[in-house]
Formats: C-alpha cells, structure tokens, sequence
C-alpha cells in the first residue's frame, strides 16, 4: 500500500491532503504544493491533471520544498503510485531511431551517463523489459524526468518527453 501527504507550504506546512491511490486531479484538494512526505511506495507526480507536464519520481522520504523533488515549480495536479518496483531485475533497451530501429544497448543498472556507458547521443525509442526506470534529460540525474514502466516506447514523444535527449537514468525501487 502507498502513501503521501502533499502539504501547500514548505516545511510541511499549510493545507495538507493525503493520497494512497492514484489520482488524476488533484486541483480541489490543493491550490499547490511545495512539501510532500513520501511515507510508502514510490510515486510520479505530475504538473498538470491527467498525468500531463512536468514528471517527478520521488521514493519513500520527505521533501520540505520542491526544490528538493527538482520541481521545477509548486504546480503538482495529478499523481500515480508506481506498481512495478518490487521485481529482482530491471531491464531496458534503447534505440537511437525511432520505432525500435538503429543501433540498440541494453542496460540493467543506474547510469549517470548514458552516453558514457553506451555511446548514445540519444535515445529515439526504446522498450522496458523489466522494471520501472526514471530517465533524465540531462547526465547525474539532473533536467526533466520521464518514467517507464514495462513496455513499449516507439518514440521519445511516448514518454512524453519533447526530444530525444536522455542523459541519465534510474531503475525505480521501493527503499
């Protein structure tokens, strides 16, 4: 079972709500966020309903301000539980050309370069074998977020993202 409390203020302060399912508008029980407890599970968060803008992953902790989930603002309105972190593997496979085409490199583990450990400028389309992962714009985990759960991703477009830069990622695991 998952559990988090949004709170409209930093530190923990202001309105609160608390969420252990997934929820697609968050916008009637908050005006915005700025500190999230994370007390089970892991989660994405999303900048505007319906699981659109901005994504953030944050596992079990707290979170006094947005800036240390990488918010790029206080603006969280729709939020998912991630189901798939309780595996024993974790398993991706990338493309440089879109629809699974090009070179491919499959990875298994955190990479805070993509283009080191696989000589990938970037990643046009890939498939989630195993696991859930966050992929990050920018190396050492740093720009905007995307997560992926199984499946298949035929563009960069499908997991949202606005190009095909992808300079980090993580496997998502509940702590």
């Amino acid at each position: 079972m998952s559990k988090i409390v949004f709170f409209e203020d930093a530190n923990y302060q202001g309105r609160s709500y608390e969420c252990d399912a997934d929820s697609l508008d968050l916008s009637s029980h908050l005006r915005r966020c700025n500190s999230i407890k994370v007390e089970r599970g892991c989660w994405v968060l999303f900048q505007h309903p319906n699981y659109e803008g901005y994504q953030y992953v944050l596992s079990p902790g707290e979170y006094p301000d947005h800036h240390k989930w990488m918010g790029f603002n206080d603006s969280v309105k729709s939020c998912r539980s991630v189901k798939n972190v309780y595996g024993k593997s974790w398993k991706i496979r990338f493309y440089d050309e879109q629809d699974f085409a090009g070179q491919a490199a499959e990875c298994g583990v955190d990479c805070p370069s993509i283009y080191e450990a696989l000589q990938f400028g970037e990643v046009r389309s890939c498939v989630v074998m195993d696991g859930a992962w966050v992929l990050y714009e920018r190396p050492n985990y740093h720009g905007h977020q995307y997560f992926l759960e199984r499946g298949e991703y035929p563009s960069y477009t499908d997991w949202g993202a606005a190009s095909p830069a992808v300079g980090s990622l993580r496997m998502i695991t509940d702590f």
